[in-house]
Formats: C-alpha cells, structure tokens, sequence
C-alpha cells in the first residue's frame, strides 16, 4: 500500500506546511484566453469588471499561457504593474480554454467519498489515474460533441490543477510548489465505453474529441488561500445535479502530484483533473445523460462557471 503522509493533509486541506512558499495576495488573479473581434487572440486578467488584455497592451509578453506559466515570476512584475494601469477591454471577447496547447490530461478516478459510495466502490487506497487525449481539451462555450457510437455520456464536475514547473519524484513541499493554480473542469464520459466494452475502455470512454472542457479561467493559487474548502457544483439545464465541496476530496492535489510524479514527470500547462462528487448521471435512478440541446454548467467557488453547450457530433 502506498503511505501518503500526514502533510498532505496538512498542506491541502487543515494548515499549511511550514516554509511553503506561498506569496499573499490582495486580489483574486484569474488569467483567461480570448478571441477579439478582429479574430486575434490574446489574454489577460478577467476582473469583477471585465477583462484586461494584457497582451494587447505589451505585446512582448509571451503569445502563449503555456509559455507564460514557467516564466510567471519572471514576467509577475511586468504583470501587476499592468494590471494597476490598465482598464478593462470594450471590444466584446470570447472567452476560449485557458490553456492554448494541451499536454498532459491526467484524471483521477473515485477521488470523493460519496461519489465512490453512490457507484458501489470501495473507497480506494490509492489514487485511481487515468488520462485523455488532449483532443478531448475545449473551453467555455464550446460545444460538447456527444457522438453517435454513445448513448451513455455523463457529466462530471472537477477542480483542475494547472502545473507550473517541471516535476517528478516531489517532496510534499515540491508538490505544492509546482502548482500554478486552478480551474474548472468537466470530465465528460461515455459510460458505455467507459465500463460496458470489453476490458472496460476507460481511456477511451473519456477520451472522446470535447469531452475535457476547462475554464473559464486559471485561478493563480496564491489568490486561492484554501482550496481544501471549495464549494463546487454542477447545473444541467438549470438543475443542479452535483453539489459538493473539496474539503471532501479523498486524496489533496498535493498528494496527487507526489503520486502521479513517481511515475510521470510533469511539466508546465499539464492538468490534472482531481475527480468528482456525487451526483453524477449513471448512478441516478433513472439514469440522466447527456444530450444535444442540453446545457451544462461547472461552478466552482472563486474560479468561476464553465458553461458547454452539447451537440451532436458531425465527425
């Protein structure tokens, strides 16, 4: 059996590890894409207000969040002298997932309590990982495809974890570290693949084109004092199908990346989706699955709401 020490408790969800560092900040700091109305994209830093476009006021800044993410202290500065200056963008901007060139798309499965109570399984001892393709990567708004090879695709609402340095074998302080912040994510899953195909297809039952839909925003973790504490929920159609909290996560993102980092070195802009609570459609009675026409809402406390529309698939 893998031993998780106590820190991991300590660092995600109690107090935080001594030494960590860890800035404060006054403001909560969420990075978002965006297409103009010219079709150039840009990003920058959505506000109460609206959205700041960062890039389009220092055009040396890097084109791309991917890049940005490993040199963030070098540019951090540059960044929050911006933001004091600048006022938000009146263009009208679409909002596109927050990270521009997927990598890594690493889930974890039964990672709630109640969510592994409600499908019948064991709480597990170990993380349960698995991944998808970075195909499956769309943001807000975009269109959730559910294919025609599937009548069982499932909402699953999750705190995403956006790495930010290169990581492997991480200390418990390691691990915290290379954390750059958080999003909302959904982990879209045929569950007819997923558990109903020989060997049970779990890589692709969740790895379908659209079905890893991230956003709105990247909320930076120094704006985030707890996310052992957030409350996090999903809407379908308006109804609220999921409504949990992170606090009752079994295994802390900290724990994860430790877990996940003996195996698989991380890098910048890979992603880590931390699982889901209770609620989901397969385990409703009757079951509830997604459809075209249906709208799906992930909202989690201080990131924001992911909203998808779902489609049926042309591919």
């Amino acid at each position: 059996m893998y031993h998780f020490p106590d820190t991991f408790g300590e660092v995600f969800v109690l107090a935080p590890v001594k030494n960590l560092p860890i800035k404060a900040t006054s403001r909560l700091m969420k990075l978002v894409r965006f297409i103009r109305p010219d079709q150039s994209i840009g990003w920058g830093v959505q506000t109460a207000h609206g959205v700041q476009d960062l890039l389009g006021a220092d055009r040396s800044l890097p084109t791309s969040i991917v890049d940005l993410i490993p040199k963030w202290n070098q540019y951090e500065q540059r960044i929050s002298g911006l933001i004091k200056k600048l006022g938000v963008s009146t263009d009208p901007l679409r909002l596109i997932c927050p990270i521009d060139r997927p990598g890594k798309i690493i889930c974890i499965g039964l990672n709630y309590r109640d969510h592994a109570i409600e499908t019948n399984t064991p709480i597990p001892e170990e993380p349960i990982v698995f991944c998808k393709m970075p195909t499956a990567m769309i943001g807000p708004e975009d269109a959730i495809e559910v294919p025609s090879i599937s009548n069982e695709v499932d909402y699953e609402a999750e705190l995403v974890v956006v790495i930010g340095q290169t990581t492997k074998n991480a200390s418990p302080v390691q691990a915290a570290a290379a954390i750059f912040g958080y999003s909302a994510g959904n982990d879209v899953s045929a569950r007819d693949w997923q558990k109903g195909k020989p060997g049970k297809q779990w890589f692709l039952g969740k790895s379908f084109d659209t079905f890893a839909p991230i956003g709105p925003a990247i909320a930076l973790k120094e704006s985030i004092p707890n996310p052992g504490s957030l409350r996090i929920q999903c809407r379908l159609n308006g109804a609220t199908v999921q409504d949990g909290n992170t606090r009752d996560l079994i295994f802390s993102p900290i724990a994860l990346i430790q877990y996940v980092s003996q195996v698989i070195t991380l890098c910048p802009g890979d992603v880590i989706f931390t699982g889901t609570p209770a609620g989901v459609g397969a385990a409703r009675t009757p079951p509830l699955f997604l459809k075209a026409g249906d709208t799906v809402e992930v909202e989690i406390e201080s990131i924001g709401t992911l909203t998808n529309s779902c489609t049926t698939s042309s591919r």
